[in-house]
């Protein structure tokens, strides 16, 4: 049996401002280069992770294009939910998004939270099993979502996809996320996760094979996200699991389509400051200089005319006397 795995198409209308291309075409291209790849590898099934739109109301104009790409696929496609595929991360709205209609029209099948679809071809049976995106799903407390505890007598394979922040190392503090090793006693065989666009590859423990190849389409323009060539992974099932990843050919490299001016224009701006208080601070005493003689030292640098820096003057007098005494009001008037 032979399994494609991919996750996070973000398909949507409007270039973000940070792409220099055209998203929507990149985005055919993308998926008609998956529905070759599954004719080429002569796959059984197709498996997406979640966020298969980037909102739920997207356009019927938008999802009816893509449809028809959908559509040509002539196996399987299985899918869960996405954050960006239903309303207030909640899967039970999604029969008023635009991924439910695809599940209503038989295009994709949408896999509900506790069911059990049993995946066949020759003499492998696969038990698969998805956990759609939930508010606080990386929560201690929904740690079981992501582990499968019980695995059926007739299936040769268990596989698990979880469209949630599942990490191979610690993240960013602030962001909930779930480590591989907080799930490695799961029966799943091979657990497919979504959401971390970034992606961590294949990794396996005792035995067991966690996978993330990383969105398909780029929103954002870190450097890490240019350096990154959007992949599928193509499962192997037989006597053995096979797995490996295929960079899309489709997929351009990425400082041709990721515009970082607006953020490296913000980073310099965000340099310059900083050295500018680097520079104060490097320069300037304060335990021993007055407010007045600051005023003079950044003035100067910046070339501050002498009316201006008379007005600057006087203004601190005014506010460190604080409107006690006679030297105020002479200032004042």
């Amino acid at each position: 049996m032979k399994i494609l795995y991919l996750t996070d198409t973000h398909i949507r209308g409007t270039t973000p401002k940070n792409r220099k291309d055209n998203i929507v075409e990149t985005l055919e291209k993308k998926i008609n280069e998956i529905a070759d790849l599954a004719e080429q590898y002569k796959v059984d099934y197709i498996l997406h992770g979640g966020d298969l739109f980037d909102r739920p109301d997207i356009s019927i104009s938008i999802v009816s294009k893509f449809a028809s790409i959908l559509n040509k696929i002539t196996v399987p496609i299985y899918i869960i939910c996405g954050n960006h595929d239903i309303y207030g991360h909640n899967p039970d709205t999604i029969n008023r998004t635009m991924l439910g209609l695809l599940g209503a029209l038989n295009i994709v099948h949408i896999i509900k939270d506790d069911e059990k679809i049993f995946l066949k071809k020759d003499d492998v049976t696969v038990q698969l099993t998805g956990q759609s995106y939930i508010y606080n799903l990386d929560d201690k407390s929904n740690l079981k979502k992501y582990i499968v505890s019980e695995k059926d007598k007739q299936a040769n394979y268990s596989i698990h996809m979880v469209h949630g922040m599942l990490l191979d190392k610690p993240f960013i503090r602030g962001v909930p996320y779930t480590l591989l090793d907080d799930i490695k006693n799961t029966k799943a065989d091979i657990t497919l996760s979504g959401h971390y666009h970034s992606g961590f590859g294949i990794i396996k423990i005792d035995n067991k094979y966690f996978v993330n190849p990383g969105s398909i389409i780029r929103i954002t323009n870190s450097l890490k996200e240019i350096e990154r060539i959007p992949k599928v992974a193509l499962i192997d099932l037989n006597d053995n699991i096979n797995i490996e990843l295929i960079a899309l050919k489709t997929a351009q490299q990425g400082d041709s389509v990721l515009d970082r001016h607006e953020i490296e224009s913000f980073i310099y701006k965000n340099e310059r400051l900083f050295e500018f208080k680097q520079s104060i601070d490097e320069t300037v005493n304060f335990e021993k200089l007055d407010i007045n003689q600051i005023l003079l030292e950044i003035s100067n640098a910046e070339g501050v005319s002498e009316e201006i820096k008379t007005e600057a003057l006087k203004r601190i007098a005014i506010a460190q006397m604080g409107g006690i005494g006679d030297e105020y009001e002479k200032w004042n008037t």
